[in-house]
């Protein structure tokens, strides 16, 4: 019997917008062979809900596979599918413990919003040298760069690199056959090129060239959008408090989209990061 599955769009800014994201609520008796013809056959990062192990306290698990391979964690396949198991009548509650490959993760139904944690991020300084052969890459020089490259982590490592302009980073043109190489150089998941959009409102732009997932480029990468905003806070471009910052990104492929993320904090240190958005029902509703 072939397993149902849903494609939901996640981070939709308009009608077009959102990462696509084919998710299947019951995953129990699948394969990793079955999971990883799922994603190739649509070309996407998709979920599996999964039952969680009984020594984890979970009230379920999730599995992400991308064309290539299976990935520890997949922010907007976690907020697709806790929408969607909310939206079926199958979420436990509204706050629920998911067991991932990359440990526990907690999520939760605002409003009409699902919002899903990620652990403090760590932020470290990338050489003058690989920064240039990023900067190569991206089919720009190093003097275009508007601030030093940085690798940051939530869940896996993405490249934060700043650009001078909105203009700028939709403009881009990387070469994807040597994406894979540098990012390897990097011990890096992606390059994850961005620029300020709105200083004031704590509004960003970004895209996100994937080290090896089968495609070029993302929609909507909620783990990266989490890394920046630890790298944005290492530079003191975003405060240190639970006031929105939006990811904008998807604009130079035609899906805009917008992630919003908010600090967590314990007493006055930020410990954590909520990633969230919305979440709608793709267009055919079902693939199979």
């Amino acid at each position: 019997m072939q397993p149902r599955v849903e494609l939901v769009r996640v981070f939709p800014e308009g009608p077009a917008g959102g990462n696509p994201a084919p998710i299947v609520l019951d995953a129990a008796g699948m394969s990793d062979a079955q999971m990883q013809a799922v994603a190739r056959s649509s070309g996407h990062e998709s979920g599996f809900v999964v039952p969680a192990s009984a020594a984890s306290g979970a009230d379920f698990g999730l599995r992400f596979w991308v064309p290539n391979h299976e990935m520890s964690m997949c922010g907007h396949a976690t907020v697709g599918a806790v929408w969607l198991l909310d939206r079926e009548g199958l979420l436990p509650r509204d706050d629920v413990r998911i067991e991932t490959l990359s440990g526990l993760v907690a999520a939760r139904v605002v409003g009409r919003q699902v919002e899903v944690s990620q652990p403090a991020g760590v932020v470290e300084a990338v050489p003058d040298d690989v920064a240039a052969a990023v900067a190569g890459v991206l089919g720009i020089t190093a003097a275009e760069l508007a601030a030093p490259l940085q690798n940051a982590r939530t869940s896996r490592v993405k490249t934060l690199v700043p650009l001078a302009s909105v203009e700028a980073l939709d403009g881009l043109q990387p070469d994807f056959g040597r994406v894979e190489a540098v990012c390897a150089a990097l011990g890096s998941t992606g390059l994850y090129p961005y620029a300020v959009g709105d200083a004031a409102g704590q509004v960003f732009h970004a895209r996100q060239f994937p080290r090896s997932s089968g495609y070029p480029e993302d929609a909507a990468t909620g783990i990266a959008a989490a890394a920046l905003c630890f790298g944005l806070l290492e530079q003191g471009r975003v405060r240190a408090d639970e006031t929105p910052i939006h990811v904008r990104q998807g604009q130079a492929m035609g899906s805009p989209s917008r992630i919003s993320l908010r600090f967590r904090l314990s007493g006055e240190q930020v410990d954590g990061i909520w990633l969230g958005g919305r979440v709608e029902l793709a267009a055919g509703d079902a693939v199979r």
